[in-house]
């Protein structure tokens, strides 16, 4: 089963992955279950979900903090930007949803540091150590490395904000989860894959901002 637990949907600022979209990733097997992780919402993802199922679509997003972006999994409601890492970790865990860290140690994104890292370790059940758009910086050796020393489940994902960034870079598990303790279950034997996405799809972000600026959306 191929998984990709973070990509941005047309809802996003800068994203462009559209309904009709998702639905063709899932039936035409790019990936078999796939997570919306929007910047700061999560209202496209629940309608989604309720369109083509919890088993396919997991409810996600990327929540941006004053430490750096901290991916919540599994989410019933949003949680608004621009609180400490700590506070966002911890209002992901009141709504019994999963912990994912994407592109740490980045700074040309919004990376998470180590010094923040290491502060909330405890409460991090995910680390990206494979980003898909991770190519002008790539701390994948470094994120491994902290997994690992960390004892935490690592992952590669796209992180696509289009349709032709997914099903480059993702996740490998032996069974489709139903449930996140399934997915926790599964990812202690998951290997991740990686092939550099069309040149096309790095620009993805940017163009997707120009594209809704002249739209006036």
């Amino acid at each position: 089963m191929k998984i990709d637990l973070h990509t941005h949907s047309e809802a996003s600022k800068d994203g462009g992955i559209s309904p009709e979209h998702y639905a063709k990733i899932l039936r035409e097997e790019i990936v078999d279950v796939i997570a919306i992780t929007d910047h700061d919402r999560i209202d496209f993802a629940l309608g989604m979900q309720k369109a083509l199922g919890k088993d396919q679509i997991i409810v996600g997003q990327e929540v941006t903090t004053s430490d750096g972006d901290i991916i919540g999994l599994y989410l019933k409601k949003p949680i608004d930007k621009g609180k400490t890492a700590k506070e966002a970790v911890r209002l992901i865990k009141e709504q019994n949803g999963l912990v994912m860290v994407p592109h740490p140690f980045e700074t040309l994104r919004k990376g998470i540091s180590k010094h923040v890292l290491d502060e909330i370790a405890k409460d991090v059940d995910i680390i990206e150590g494979r980003n898909g758009r991770a190519v002008l910086q790539n701390f994948s050796a470094e994120a491994i490395a902290w997994g690992k020393r960390h004892n935490k489940l690592i992952v590669g994902n796209s992180d696509a904000h289009g349709f032709k960034g997914v099903g480059k870079t993702y996740t490998v598990i032996e069974n489709k989860p139903k449930t996140k303790e399934e997915l926790l279950l599964f990812l202690h034997e998951a290997r991740f894959t990686y092939k550099r996405p069309p040149l096309i799809t790095l620009l993805y972000p940017s163009l997707n901002m120009l594209k809704k600026k002249f739209q006036g959306i």
